[in-house]
Formats: structure tokens, sequence, C-alpha cells
């Protein structure tokens, strides 16, 4: 196959899987809940079926896939990268798995879909990462693969509860446990999903798996392979274990809010552009955990739209940092400079997802922030007064990092503006952000009775 016709069919690949997502939404009605497609047993022997289905929360979580997946492709358009077939095949493998999460209504084909999704994203870091990238994917190997054992073992043990109960989600739902043991089966889960997201203090691994891979990898860990765990602890680990709630619900949103204000910090800290984003992604996540945990229904609206903003953002940012990278052959902020002066529309729509990102009014992060604070702040007025200083602490790494690259006297040689399709990228991620900024009722009121229906199940059993 002729190379430039590996990434035009790639490209044309990920268009039509959005507009099939766009249709399937079209066609949805949100007060019918879940729909399952196929429902039906498979080895009933071990209890195992063939259950997969969508609602309003699935397919929030695959239209971000699918609107994300083309907008990493069509910003490597114009790198050997996108000719190369393997590259776009493992793409394409990573969207499979990534859908096959959402769909799945049965936890052993959750568990398989989550650990498909860790081939293609290592292997894309392995072949086309730096050269110093194998301790740290490593490292990132062995601590999701390891977490995701847990969470086989929890998922086990909760169906060797019931002697008639299959893997089915419906089925795992009614198990009734004790606060001792939903305890402890919790804890597989919530490591699995700890460790993904991550949540600080499972988040070692993060930093260097993000600087030490291609940008495209660094894309899809940061704008789609984190929320798989966000969902998760929203369609699985919440609604299996509501007796466990007590426990560890100030100690999970806790952890969350260290994790804002910690990774903020070391963000604030950073020389290095990716590193610095990343450590901002572990700030933000923390506040999506934390909000989760309330158990409120506008926080977890606020939640489920704040995980569509970061895709956005994190997406757009680490393409700035990579637009950088390219063209000087360095991303270290002390060796950066005027380049607003030798590329504005670049500058221009940096700084566009810079306030973005801060969360300025009119944004998508405007509203998901407060709702996320807000509900914090209602379940502990401490806890949320410290989880507001994101708004603070992130505008000061984030337009650190804009400053000091795009300002102050030309440290660099020259530099070229935007491509047509690196545009096309800032411009689709930006439209979107402003859209839901305006209009955040499109995602909030579309996923409101598919969190009602959970919260029916979570808080009865409390």
């Amino acid at each position: 196959m002729p190379k430039n016709a590996v990434r035009a069919y790639g490209l044309v690949g990920g268009l039509a899987s959005l507009i099939l997502t766009i249709v399937l939404i079209a066609n949805y009605n949100a007060e019918s809940g879940m729909h399952k497609f196929i429902s039906q047993d498979w080895i009933s022997a071990y209890g195992i079926t063939l259950n997969f289905g969508y609602d309003a929360i699935s397919l929030i979580m695959i239209l971000l896939t699918t609107t994300l997946v083309p907008l990493i492709l069509l910003s490597n358009f114009g790198r050997e990268l996108s000719t190369n077939r393997l590259f776009t095949s493992m793409v394409f493998l990573m969207q499979f798995g990534l859908i096959g999460v959402f769909i799945s209504m049965d936890g052993i084909w959750f568990y398989v879909f989550w650990e498909l999704t860790l081939i293609p994203i290592y292997l894309i870091a392995y072949w086309f990462g730096e050269p110093e990238r194998k301790a740290a994917l490593t490292k990132f190997f062995l601590y999701t693969f390891f977490g995701s054992l847990f969470m086989l073992a929890s998922l086990i043990g909760l169906k060797a509860m019931s002697a008639t109960a299959t893997f089915a989600i419906e089925d795992l739902y009614a198990i009734e446990l004790t606060s001792q043991t939903a305890f402890w089966l919790m804890g597989g889960f919530f490591l699995a999903f700890a460790i993904k997201a991550p949540i600080f203090p499972f988040h070692t691994w993060q930093p260097e798996a993000y600087s030490k891979s291609p940008m495209a990898g660094t894309m899809l860990l940061s704008g789609i392979m984190l929320k798989m765990a966000l969902y998760g602890m929203i369609r699985w680990m919440l609604p299996l274990f509501p007796e466990a709630l007590d426990c560890v619900t100030y100690p999970v949103i806790v952890l969350g809010v260290v994790g804002v204000v910690y990774g903020a910090i070391l963000a604030i800290k950073q020389n290095d552009m990716k590193r610095l984003f990343a450590f901002a992604s572990i700030s933000h996540v923390g506040l999506i955990v934390a909000g989760i945990m309330t158990l409120d229904k506008d926080t977890l609206s606020g939640s489920i739209l704040q995980m569509i903003n970061h895709g956005l953002v994190a997406v757009g940012l680490f393409l700035a940092a990579d637009v950088i990278e390219r063209r000087l052959g360095t991303r270290k902020l002390n060796e950066l400079g005027g380049i607003a002066k030798q590329a504005p529309k670049f500058a221009f729509w940096f700084a566009a997802l810079a306030f973005a990102s801060v969360s300025v009014p009119f944004t998508s992060g405007f509203v998901g922030e407060f709702l996320l604070i807000k509900g914090i702040y209602t379940f502990d007025c401490i806890i949320g007064i410290i989880a507001g200083t994101t708004l603070i602490l992130g505008a000061v790494y984030t337009f650190r990092a804009y400053q000091l690259s795009m300002y102050g006297p030309v440290k660099t040689a020259e530099f070229a503006d935007l491509s047509w399709s690196e545009l096309t990228v800032f411009a689709v991620i930006m439209l979107a952000i402003v859209f839901l900024g305006v209009y955040p009722k499109a995602i909030v009121d579309f996923v409101e009775p598919s969190i009602s229906h959970l919260l029916q199940i979570i808080k009865p059993l409390q």
C-alpha cells in the first residue's frame, strides 16, 4: 500500500467511526436507559456472558474516543509517522479496545478489553518513542498490568459470593456484601483505576511514560486512555460496592485533592513542556476523582463534562508542545522564547488553549470545574477550598509555560507557522470547547438519566 494511502485511509476510517457514533447518539433516547444489543449466555459453566450495550455515559465516552482519534491522526498528517502502517493499525486497535471497555456489560469482557488497550499503546511507545523509553515503558507496563490483575481477582471474588450470579453487570450489581467484604473487593478495582488514571500516589509511572512516548502516544494516554479509569469508577466500582462507600469515600476524596495540589506544584517547577502537562493532568484528574466520589448527581454530570474538556485540552496542549519540538528540536522552556513574533497563528491558538485549560468562562472547563468544586465544597468545605486552588495554581503553570515559550527575546532559529492539518486540529478542539462552554446542557441533560439510574443502584444499598 502506498504510504500516502495509509494516512488517507487512516483518517477516513477515523472519520467513519465518528460519523457512526453521531448516528448512534442521534437515535438514542436517554430516557430509555441501557440499550443491550447483545445479551446471551456464552460460557455457562463459568458464568461468562455476551453482554454488550450502551447508555448515555457510554456514548459520551465513545464520542470522545472517536473524536480524538481522527484529530490525533490529523495532527501527525505531515509526519512520516502517519504513513506507517504499524502506527495506524495500533491506533485503531487502541480505539477498538477503548470502545470495548465502554460497551462491555460483562465483567470478564470489561477486563479483556481493559487489558487489550495496554498492547497497542505500549507498542506505539516502544516502536516510536524516544531512545531512553525502555525503563519508563517497563514501569508503565508492570504498574498497569499488575494493578489490573487485582481487579480480575476482585471480579472473581465477587462472582464467588453468589452461586447463581453470572459476570453480567446486572447480576453483579445485585450481589449483597458485608461492608468488610465490599471494602476488600473494592480495593482491587480501585487499585487498577487509581494506577491507570493515575491518582496520587499511584502516579509515578506517568510523567516518564508521557515524556518518553511519541506525541501521538502521549495524546492517546492523556486524552482517552485515562478516561477508562474514571468511567470504570462510575460504571463499575461505585455501583458494585456501595456497602464500602462509608469507609472509602473520604479517603479517596482526600487523595484526589492532594493530587490536585501536588500535581500543580510539580507542574510549576517543570522545565520540560511534556512533563509540565503530564503533572497538570494528574492535578486535573485528581479533581475529577474527588468529584465522582461525592455521589452527587450534578457533580457527576460535571465530572463527565470535565472528562471531555480534559481530553480535548490535553490533546491540544500536547500538540502545542509537539509543534515546538518538531520545529526546534527542544521543548525545554529555558531554551525557548519569542515564538509569538515568528508564528502568530500558533501563538493565538496556543493562547486560546491556555485560557481553556484554566477554565475561563465560555469554555467547557468553566462549567465542569464549577460543578466539581461546588460538589466537593458541599461535601466538606475545607477540602473544597483546597480543591479550588486548582484555579490559581493551574493559571500559574499554564501561563508560565506560555509566557516563557511565546514571549521574550527570540532564542531560536526560524519557526514555521502552523500547517493546515495542525491549524484544523486546533480549530476543531477550540470549537468543541467553546460550544460546550456556551451550551453544557448538551452533555449534562443527555447523561442525567443514566447518572440518576446509577445513583438509584448505589444509594439504597449504602
